[in-house]
């Protein structure tokens, strides 16, 4: 009976996000594995970066996702000029009902569930980092005074990758932060007459509500319920100690091009990733394929390129693929190591 109840809350959990999707597709051409990573996002509690040339849907896919979850959804437009107050809120001097003036807290676009922060690379140092509690803790701290912001709460931070003049680049711990990073792709020329067929006749009505904020916490938790192999675990693991120079499992090409691998939250991200991708999909279990479905989008924005890559021009994808491709799904046994490793002497 157990197993039973716990089949049907998947599936119900797949019929979900598979609603959840078609209404996002009422105003979004394309991206479907965009939209899903980012879902994935959602549901782990994560965050995601995504970078791709401006005119690719990005503000029309955060706009959906808070139609179709019924979420508040909020824009920043990243700039030079913008202050970290700007983001979080400040404390302003009103004059309550009585007339006596009173300090209180205005809230910035900060609080809400959903957060597009858009070219977040065109900010300052100071204001990116304005972001970062209330990325890590889900809090902001305004004059000693610590706010919680709603749950659940995402940041879909983008960066224009053609344009780098004025920009920031967003330092490594940030980076981190982030549970995928994601590239948006030029739509093909099906999707690009559907785009102008959508966008210039009268307009359609929109994504409606599929679930609340707490359909969505319960997804939150229903994903960490979902088994994971020690072996599968493993082989996320593994992939994220093959992204390190000084790893005995790293590829020739990630020991001479890389200068740092992923952190923890690599194979964290992939682990939980894969539950939600596998959670998606209907399943109770997570296999081999559904890490490797995650290893790109989980590392992209972790693998840091020394001076001789950079110089070279390296592609981190290209790298990526190295790392597939040299780490096995089983790890070989005890025998086989010392076989390969006498071969190598």
């Amino acid at each position: 009976m157990e197993t039973d109840r716990v089949r049907e809350r998947v599936e119900a959990a797949r019929e979900t996000v598979r609603r959840v999707k078609a209404e996002i597709s009422k105003a979004v051409v394309g991206h479907g594995d965009v939209v899903e990573n980012v879902l994935i996002c959602l549901v782990c509690g994560g965050h995601a970066l995504l970078e791709g040339v401006p005119g690719l849907g990005k503000t029309t896919l955060i706009r959906s996702l808070g139609q179709a979850l019924a979420l508040k959804a909020n824009r920043i437009q990243f700039t030079p000029d913008l202050m970290p107050a700007d983001i979080i809120g400040t404390n302003v001097l009103i004059q309550d009902e009585e007339e006596h003036r009173v300090v209180r807290f205005q809230p910035g676009p900060v609080f809400a569930n959903i957060l597009l922060a858009d070219e977040i690379n065109r900010a300052t140092p100071k204001t990116q980092s304005a972001l970062l509690e209330a990325m890590q803790e889900g809090t902001v701290t305004v004059a000693g005074t610590t706010h919680r912001l709603a749950s659940p709460f995402i940041v879909l931070a983008t960066q224009n990758p053609i344009e780098m003049e004025g920009t920031y680049p967003l330092p490594e711990a940030q980076l981190d932060r982030f549970f995928f990073k994601l590239l948006l792709e030029y739509p093909d020329r099906a999707e690009i007459s559907r785009i102008v067929d959508l966008t210039t006749r009268a307009p359609e009505a929109g994504p409606v509500p599929v679930m609340d904020d707490a359909g969505v916490e319960e997804l939150r938790l229903l994903v960490r319920e979902v088994p994971v192999a020690r072996e599968v675990r493993d082989y996320a693991v593994r992939l994220a100690l093959a992204t390190r120079p000084t790893s005995p499992l790293a590829p020739e090409r990630v020991r001479r091009y890389v200068r740092y691998g992923a952190s923890p939250r690599g194979p964290q991200s992939m682990v939980l990733a894969a539950k939600a991708r596998a959670l998606f999909d209907g399943r109770l279990a997570v296999d081999y394929g559904d890490v490797r479905a995650v290893v790109r989008p989980a590392l992209r924005h972790r693998i840091l390129l020394g001076f001789e890559g950079e110089a070279e021009g390296v592609a981190t994808e290209s790298l990526i693929e190295d790392v597939l491709a040299a780490v096995p799904e089983a790890e070989p046994g005890p025998e086989a190591r010392r076989g390969a490793a006498a071969g190598a002497s």
